[in-house]
């Protein structure tokens, strides 16, 4: 598979939350604001591309040169950890705002499934180092473009709490969005056939 359609798959086709449904904690936790969506967005961003290097490294050079690939997840669960912790206090040092912003949903990068769901692909698809950070940063800006695009629904939607029907205020109405959001991602499906 060529890196474009890599790319281009694993943003509309295959998203990582609306396609495959990884990392859904975030995306209903963090999509309230756009401001805070493209923070968490970001983050994940540099986590999972980080990451996919790392637990490609550890894989190939590591693991596999030792038949230890079953150790895999629980190798992969900390190296993703350890990375979360470096962005957590660089995002601390470097933008207090978006931290104070980001609060208890920086550390729910470490245990965002898509974060580590990305990392187990890119090895389950054999991918080369190029190819699993293209997947990888790939899936971050599908992340993020959902997000993003749930936030401003989410935006729109609080302006008109009043007039919905009691029964569909507050999760119930963030739910039917996000299924329809999710809807509206399968009609890329017939990209790349």
């Amino acid at each position: 598979m060529s890196i474009a359609m890599i790319f281009i798959s694993a943003i509309l086709v295959n998203n990582i939350v609306l396609s495959q449904f990884l990392g859904i904690c975030p995306f209903l936790g963090v999509s309230k604001k756009i401001s805070t969506a493209v923070g968490m967005g970001m983050a994940v961003m540099f986590v999972m591309t980080i990451a996919s290097i790392a637990t490609w490294l550890v894989y190939y050079k590591l693991l596999q040169p030792h038949g230890l690939e079953f150790m895999n997840t629980v190798v992969f669960i900390l190296v993703i950890a350890s990375l979360v912790q470096m962005v957590e206090i660089v995002i601390k040092k470097s933008s207090p705002a978006l931290y104070q912003a980001l609060g208890i949903f920086l550390p729910l990068i470490t245990t965002n499934c898509a974060v580590l769901g990305v990392a187990i692909l890119a090895i389950q698809k054999e991918y080369s180092l190029t190819e699993a950070v293209c997947f990888s940063l790939a899936n971050a800006i599908g992340f993020t473009l959902a997000i993003v695009l749930f936030a401003g629904i989410r935006e729109r939607i609080n302006m008109i709490a009043g007039d919905l029907p009691k029964a569909v205020r507050g999760a119930p109405i963030v739910l039917i969005a996000a299924a329809i959001l999710s809807l509206a991602f399968m009609g890329f499906s017939g990209i790349g056939r």
